[in-house]
């Protein structure tokens, strides 16, 4: 049989991102960042060039030349870098624990000149500190000191396999917060699935917050052009403001719409995803509440939803004025054909008026003419009936008077004749 090109490579993407296998107690470093325009479209060759780097400096191997994902171990730890539409993450997993809980001396894993060389900005970083629980562990002592006691959010997860607790605050070393305390016999892959999802979760909650930024910047441009749609709309029932003046108004503030539109949608539909993402991840954890303590999905439920929905609400309204503008245009437009028709009826009626004068003008250049036509047939005539009148004795100027009406009705009865013909 003979395989579709792309079945094989179709079917190892499913298997193609590991989640990381690790043992209590252990950390992991992670960092997403991005460029920071049009990053959908940006050159993936900088990135691959830059995860090149830091492979040789270790001695590791290379991805394929078209890889979008890289699993290996650099020295002591293990790596994991991925390339997404819009951003590029490294997560550094070791063993063991850093002397002084996240202090963030754990990033000197990664070289500081290289860091300097990153192809973006930085969208996120966070620490991840994996401990094991035992009956030992002051879990609310460290707790309160880790975290700010008024954000943090801690639950079970994964049938109780595992504590977890955040509070998403971005500390002095400029980086998120997370502690994973594992119940004894919990395997290293839960235990690497739970922090895959904990650094998914705040990347991808990271990545929806974009859209809240650009919600605000453009619910103050929208508050302009609606001001000024909302004054054309109520000057289209003017008569004495020119439909023409109008428009050009109105050309002006859907072109403004559309502009906003056509900057928004990527980042509107993409935050739609990331927050989707969110849910997911937040729902595989599969939460218990502890000791009365918010979960993080009734964190999320606080602080992230409704930046989400102020992203729902702003892409909405920018429609309704889309659409708005659009209708406008169109009662504008129907306005404009009216008064259209009105002036083609009275150039119409105009063109009747110029016609009957054009006629009688022809009328009357008709009966000039039949006199003009006359004139110069009755001279032919004398010349033709001249001998006649002298044998008879009759002056030029009987003669005249004889020949001049049967002449003048023969002309007439030509032309009427030849009007006929032609009508």
């Amino acid at each position: 049989m003979k395989d579709h090109e792309l079945r094989y490579a179709l079917s190892n993407e499913l298997h193609a991102r590991p989640f990381p296998s690790l043992k209590a107690p252990s950390r992991a470093l992670f960092l997403a960042f991005k460029r920071p325009d049009n990053a959908a479209a940006r050159d993936r060759e900088a990135d691959r060039a830059h995860l090149l780097d830091l492979l040789d400096r270790f001695g590791a191997q290379h991805p394929q030349p078209d890889a979008t994902h890289y699993f290996g171990a650099i020295g002591l730890h293990m790596l994991k870098w991925e390339s997404h539409t819009e951003f590029v993450s490294y997560t550094l997993f070791s063993d063991g624990l850093a002397a002084v809980p996240f202090t963030g001396q754990d990033f000197h894993l990664f070289p500081s000149d290289w860091l300097e060389k990153i192809p973006g900005v930085r969208v996120t970083s966070a620490l991840v500190r994996v401990e094991t629980l035992t009956p030992e562990t002051d879990l609310e002592g460290k707790l309160a000191e880790w975290f700010v006691s008024d954000s943090v959010a801690c639950s079970h997860v994964v049938d109780d396999a595992a504590i977890v607790a955040s509070d998403f605050r971005i500390d002095t070393q400029g980086h998120i917060r997370m502690a994973l305390f594992a119940r004894p016999g919990t395997g290293p892959s839960r235990i690497g699935r739970i922090v895959q999802r904990l650094c998914e979760i705040e990347t991808y909650k990271s990545m929806s917050m974009l859209g809240l930024a650009m919600a605000r910047e453009l619910n103050q441009k929208m508050n302009t052009v609606e001001t000024d749609l909302s004054d054309l709309i109520a000057d289209m029932s003017n008569e004495g403001r020119p439909s023409e003046s109008t428009l050009h108004s109105l050309l002006k503030s859907s072109a403004d719409l559309e502009n906003l539109s056509a900057r928004a949608s990527f980042r509107f539909g993409a935050t739609r995803a990331y927050e989707a993402l969110v849910a997911q991840r937040i729902q595989a954890l599969r939460e218990e509440r502890r000791e009365g303590r918010q979960t993080l999905g009734e964190f999320m439920m606080r602080r992230f939803d409704p930046a989400m929905r102020t992203v729902h609400s702003c892409e909405a309204r920018l429609n309704r004025m889309t659409e708005r503008a659009t209708r406008a245009g169109e009662l504008l437009r129907t306005r404009v054909d009216v008064e259209r028709s009105a002036q083609n009826q009275k150039l119409l009626e105009s063109m009747d008026q110029r016609a009957d004068v054009q006629l009688r003008l022809q009328q009357t250049v008709e009966g000039l003419s039949v006199v003009a036509i006359s004139y110069y047939a009755i001279n032919l005539a004398l010349y033709m009936v001249g001998p006649l009148g002298y044998g008879l004795g009759l002056s030029k100027t009987w003669l005249a008077a004889l020949v001049t009406p049967p002449v003048i009705a023969a002309v007439w009865y030509a032309v009427e004749r030849i009007k006929k013909r032609f009508h």
